[in-house]
């Protein structure tokens, strides 16, 4: 079968920036496969396949991705799925903290390692970390589990940068700025339609010369 569009995977989309991003692909012209752990009337009514039921800290789940996936090759993935459960020093829970690894750190690992024999010569991954996993930007701690989770996510964003690069495959590490989600519980400096524009922008100018790259959504790159 002869692929008539190039494909956009997109985990994590039933609102906020995952939402905007399948969109905006759908807009761009790209076939685009929409994974959740819930479907919605909004995301159903765009014109994507959606993949509902998918917990990316689940190997079986990430595994049904792949059995849906009807194109030879993946030529952008981006995995947007996360959780942010606050906390403080006084608060931490360790449990929490496990589950923020699990879906934020090792959830990524886990679906792009699942996909990697339809990622090819061209094809560009894109994970949807944070600033505050940035250890030189930290300067108000608090979020103990989140900002773990989006440290340990960075090392392993630049990890599959060198490791894919004789596929010829690029990585971005994607900040997608302070967003009016429920994650923020509204709070934000920007929408989510602004955030997703940015980072579709950072995922179209990505080349093998730039992989492994920490970047906001504005195109500022980010210190580790």
């Amino acid at each position: 079968m002869v692929d008539q569009k190039k494909l956009a995977v997109i985990i994590g989309t039933n609102k906020g920036i995952g939402f905007e991003l399948c969109k905006q692909y759908i807009e761009k012209g790209y076939d685009v496969i929409a994974t959740c752990r819930q479907s919605n009337t909004a995301l159903e009514q765009l014109e994507c396949d959606v993949i509902e039921g998918i917990d990316v800290s689940a190997q079986p789940s990430v595994e049904l991705i792949k059995s849906k996936i009807k194109h030879e090759r993946i030529d952008v993935l981006i995995h947007n799925a996360g959780i942010l459960e606050s906390d403080q020093i006084s608060t931490i829970d360790f449990e929490s903290m496990r589950q923020q690894f699990e879906i934020n750190s090792l959830g990524p690992l886990r679906t792009i390692l699942s996909l990697e024999a339809k990622l090819g010569k061209g094809s560009k991954v894109g994970i949807v970390s944070s600033r505050v996993g940035s250890i030189d930007d930290n300067d108000s701690s608090n979020n103990y589990g989140y900002r773990v989770s989006k440290a340990a996510v960075n090392m392993i964003g630049k990890c599959l940068s060198i490791d894919m690069a004789p596929k010829e495959v690029a990585i971005a590490l994607l900040h997608p700025g302070y967003v009016r989600t429920d994650m923020t519980q509204m709070r934000g400096l920007i929408d989510a339609d602004e955030s997703a524009a940015g980072l579709i922008a950072r995922m179209d100018e990505l080349s093998m010369e730039t992989t492994g790259i920490f970047i906001h959504t504005n195109g500022e790159i980010l210190p580790w």
